[in-house]
């Protein structure tokens, strides 16, 4: 397993080792000591999968705020993703910034986003599947979320804007200024 810390130090990129042969491949995506090893030492209490039909549709950008906060563990199975982590972390030196990296069924990466970030992807193929394992049970009186296209966050989304598919919900989120605050320091 390779573990690569991004620009902030606390999201991680976590590559599961494949052992291919004739037939495809094998891979440990998830094993409880070597994410410890890694410091991702939290229990996952919910496992989640979403399926998206098309290119460009946009998820998040999301987060759940304590007691329910959650940490997130994504990975794609099928189809690729551009996964955005933003920090939200009251009094962080990263506050209000971003990391980014692409998932895909093909190059096996996964990403770690501990709790006090929101989060979003791009669907970058059509029927990408994403499966993620969180740290904290869905209560929907705790879901908070910004919108994907806030100007002050200027996220570089790989979508043209007028063609980007966001659901009702997803489309009247908050702006990041409202965000302020969710994670206390």
């Amino acid at each position: 397993m390779k573990v690569e810390r991004l620009a902030i130090p606390d999201l991680l990129v976590v590559t599961p080792a494949r052992f291919a042969d004739n037939r495809g491949f094998f891979s440990e995506t998830f094993n409880v000591s070597r994410f410890a090893e890694a410091g991702i030492d939290k229990p996952f209490l919910q496992d989640n999968h979403s399926l998206s039909r098309a290119k460009g549709v946009v998820r998040g950008l999301h987060c759940q705020l304590s007691p329910h906060a959650q940490g997130k563990l994504v990975r794609v199975i099928h189809g690729a993703i551009w996964d955005v982590a933003v920090d939200i972390r009251q009094g962080s030196a990263t506050y209000g910034q971003y990391a980014a990296v692409t998932l895909s069924g093909e190059n096996g990466k996964q990403l770690w986003i501990p709790e006090g970030f929101l989060h979003g992807f791009c669907t970058l193929e059509p029927d990408t599947e994403v499966i993620y394992k969180v740290t904290g049970i869905y209560d929907v009186a705790s879901e908070r979320g910004v919108i994907w296209n806030d100007p002050s966050l200027a996220l570089p989304w790989p979508v043209d804007p007028a063609e980007a598919i966001l659901s009702d919900k997803d489309l009247k989120l908050h702006s990041f200024a409202d965000a302020a605050g969710w994670f206390p320091a």
